[in-house]
């Protein structure tokens, strides 16, 4: 069986090429080797020498029916990503590339058997809370006024008091940012279009995924990648907020090992389904760990900012995937030891981190508190 893998020379993807050559998938890739996360379109040596190869992007037609050729199943993992406001760019490539890939299976009359779309946790946005009072609820972005007070907790709207957060669960979206809305979308031509045409599909939400292979460059790719770049550099943690903002975090194999189960089983079709974790961690709690994992003797600095769009908390409930047979089985401290290991390996390690810091702050996506 021969299964096409969009963004394929990417952090999850190549990991679910790697997963898929073990099982004994055929695999060819379609990636436009874009950076941040690629240099000089070059293709990373970690992709093995018996993957078939396509340099394209999934917005060229041509491109995606060369990829779909042969092609039994599909991983549909290329993604545009970042903070930047360029809000079409998320439409066109997420949203545009999806739409496309169902366009050439119908238009050609393909037979692809099944069709595993990235998704991810974004789609939540503030994700589920509740009221001691007032009950469950799915709060809206927390609005500028009240983060430059500190008021880092979204409230109730009946009481206006401190809401808790709970495992969000499948159920209901609530995108808050360009990237998570262009996921939203991206779902809704991927399930609805597949139940239409018969090509059964599934969507991956997934939490934030860390292993190796996970880009220096992408500002997008999360506090595992800056804290460590700063950390191996000498310098300090930069903490947003108050540092104890709630998430999940979930290894880049266990992922690998979600895609390829709902690949194979029929029960997971025209779904989506959580990946996370299952362990709340404050991003305090996250930046000491890394510290310790390196040996550095440095304190997290809190430097009174806020990502404008961030959530507060969110955290994934896996129960669903679970029921199917799966389980994060990689303990956090484990994804922290490989991805600093890899991370001192490689040639280009430096301090990234600062730069797109500069590139957030000019275009008001990091702002200040009130002193």
């Amino acid at each position: 069986m021969k299964a096409l893998v969009t963004g394929g020379a990417g952090f999850i993807g190549s990991h679910t090429v790697d997963l898929l050559l073990a099982k004994g998938y055929a695999v060819k890739v379609l990636d436009a080797l874009m950076p941040p996360v690629h240099v000089g379109g070059v293709k990373p040596d970690y992709l093995p020498a018996d993957v078939e190869f396509i340099h394209g992007d999934v917005r060229d037609k041509a491109a995606m029916a060369h990829a779909l050729e042969g092609a039994d199943v599909v991983f549909h993992l290329a993604a545009y990503q970042d903070y930047l406001p360029d809000f079409s760019k998320f439409a066109t490539t997420n949203d545009g590339g999806t739409a496309l890939l169902y366009e050439v299976i119908v238009e050609k009359k393909l037979p692809v058997r099944k069709v595993v779309v990235a998704s991810s946790q974004a789609t939540y946005g503030e994700g589920r809370y509740a009221c001691a009072e007032h009950g469950v609820q799915y709060p809206d972005l927390r609005p500028e006024a009240q983060l430059v007070r500190r008021q880092w907790e979204p409230l109730c709207l009946a009481c206006a008091q401190p809401l808790a957060p709970q495992w969000t669960d499948e159920s209901r979206v609530n995108p808050a940012n360009q990237y998570a809305i262009s996921k939203v979308a991206q779902e809704m031509y991927a399930l609805i279009l597949g139940r239409r045409y018969g090509i059964p599909t599934v969507a991956m939400r997934y939490s934030i995924t860390q292993g190796a292979r996970q880009s220096l460059r992408n500002a997008y790719s999360g506090i595992l990648r800056i804290f460590t770049q700063r950390l191996l550099n000498g310098l300090p943690t930069i903490v947003y907020e108050d540092g104890q903002q709630i998430r999940d975090y979930v290894y880049v194999g266990d992922v690998a090992r979600a895609n390829l189960l709902v690949l194979e089983d029929p029960r997971a079709d025209y779904q989506a389904f959580n990946v996370g974790g299952n362990r709340r961690v404050t991003v305090l709690e996250y930046a000491r760990l890394l510290a310790g994992t390196i040996g550095a003797d440095l304190e997290p600095e809190i430097p009174d900012k806020f990502r404008f769009g961030d959530t507060r908390h969110i955290f994934s409930d896996v129960s669903k995937l679970r029921a199917l047979g799966w389980e994060s089985l990689t303990p956090l401290e484990q994804i922290a030891a490989e991805y600093v290991a890899w991370a001192q390996a490689q040639p280009d390690l430096k301090d990234y981190a600062a730069d797109a810091l500069r590139v957030m702050e000019q275009v008001g996506t990091v702002r200040s508190a009130r002193p």
